[in-house]
């Protein structure tokens, strides 16, 4: 079995791309869903968040929920607003940011390889949101959220890449948030079969984002195997990614806030710190430029913290992140915040909004401290990986994010 494979994508037509283009599900409330689709009947958050177009209040895990994704998916496929490639292809998808930019190859990854962990993962999934996918998968009878992936060093993946890139894309999407999204299908045989052997004679692929995504679609395998008599083709063996090279991808801090310092007093809590950290008052906002290096906005001051270097597990892929460093000397010994994922005094603020997003929490008054970290490096993330670890609650922020819409896995 290959690593990945091609696919019978499912595509807008033609000048729909734009209209159907739409952010990844799960960055948007529902509220934020429903602002952006406004206006747009073709936008993908019709079947990604399809809450939007039913009551004021309505249960988003509710059947009807679902069902009305299923509707919404057949109403664009019977307007032709969407369309299935006659033949499996790969897909070349650029992603363009500022300066930044990142090309990667859409494709059905194997759910068997991801079981026996050559996909490999660094995060914990959470039940609730592995069900809402699995019901998502079953009620579409496809994979429309695709899973970020990283592949190694791959030097001939990439010129075979970029290349691929250089004739008319059959999308090129200029969205709202400032990212281009820009897609070129792969139909030549022999494009397809260099990839493929490219791709299988990697050690591994890393999931960067989507680990509920490639979870549910691991569960809506096992469960049709189980029925296999039922369905004419084995597409639910293939999950729906696309892969960048990792040295590509751009990861961007995942900030924190917290409510309150456990009662310690400004100074008592600076005291606290200075057992672990040199602290030195910063005349501006502190966006940290090294491992071992943190900001803290606190009483209306900024502070650059560098840990004591003594303290830093070289050795231990997980325990040597900043985001554990912070964790492990911060926020569980002094503030007593030791389950980052059900404390409610712990909130988390994605790099992209930058670091006036944590001074404005603090200085609302909601939250008493926020504190600013490096970025984790994608070497970081691979070794964790490797090891067969997980890495803490919102260790990254993948930016650019890839779009919902513009290739779909069906499963028939």
């Amino acid at each position: 079995m290959h690593l990945i494979q091609p696919f019978r994508g499912l595509r807008p037509v033609g000048e729909h791309a734009a209209a159907v283009a739409a952010p990844p599900y799960d960055v948007l409330s529902t509220e934020e869903a429903a602002a952006r689709a406004a206006g747009k009947p073709w936008s993908f958050l019709h079947i990604s968040r399809p809450e939007i177009d039913l009551p004021p209040g309505t249960d988003p895990y509710a059947p009807q929920v679902y069902a009305k994704a299923a509707e919404n998916l057949r109403n664009m496929l019977s307007a032709d607003i969407l369309e299935r490639d006659e033949q499996p292809c790969y897909y070349v998808y650029r992603l363009s940011l500022g300066a930044h930019i990142q090309t990667g190859l859409v494709c059905a990854a194997s759910i068997a390889q991801y079981d026996a962990n050559r996909i490999r993962k660094h995060e914990y999934t959470r039940p609730d949101k592995e069900n809402d996918r699995v019901r998502q998968i079953e009620a579409l009878n496809a994979q429309t959220g695709p899973v970020l992936m990283a592949y190694p060093d791959a030097p001939e993946v990439d010129r075979l890449l970029a290349q691929l890139a250089l004739g008319a894309p059959a999308a090129d999407v200029a969205a709202d948030d400032g990212v281009r999204h820009t897609v070129w299908p792969v139909h030549a045989v022999d494009a397809i079969a260099a990839l493929s052997s490219q791709f299988d004679a990697m050690s591994a692929l890393y999931i960067a984002d989507g680990h509920h995504r490639s979870a549910a679609a691991s569960r809506v395998a096992a469960s049709r195997r189980a029925q296999a008599s039922r369905w004419s083709t084995h597409e639910y063996e293939y999950f729906l990614a696309v892969c960048f090279p990792h040295h590509q991808l751009q990861i961007l801090p995942y900030n924190r806030v917290v409510a309150d310092l456990s009662g310690l007093s400004v100074e008592a809590f600076l005291q606290r710190l200075r057992a672990g950290f040199n602290v030195e008052r910063a005349p501006s906002a502190v966006s940290p430029s090294s491992r071992g290096e943190f900001g803290l906005y606190l009483a209306g001051s900024w502070y650059r913290l560098f840990i004591h270097p003594g303290l830093i597990p070289v050795q231990d892929p997980v325990a040597r992140l900043d985001v554990s460093l912070l964790a492990d000397h911060v926020l569980a010994p002094i503030l007593g915040i030791h389950d980052l994922r059900t404390d409610k005094r712990i909130d988390f603020v994605g790099g992209i909004r930058g670091t006036r997003a944590l001074q404005d929490r603090v200085d609302a008054g909601g939250m008493a401290a926020a504190f600013s970290l490096h970025p984790t490096h994608m070497e970081d993330l691979m070794a964790v990986a490797d090891r067969g670890q997980v890495m803490p609650p919102k260790s990254t922020w993948f930016e650019p994010k890839l779009a919902d819409g513009l290739v779909s896995l069906l499963l028939d």
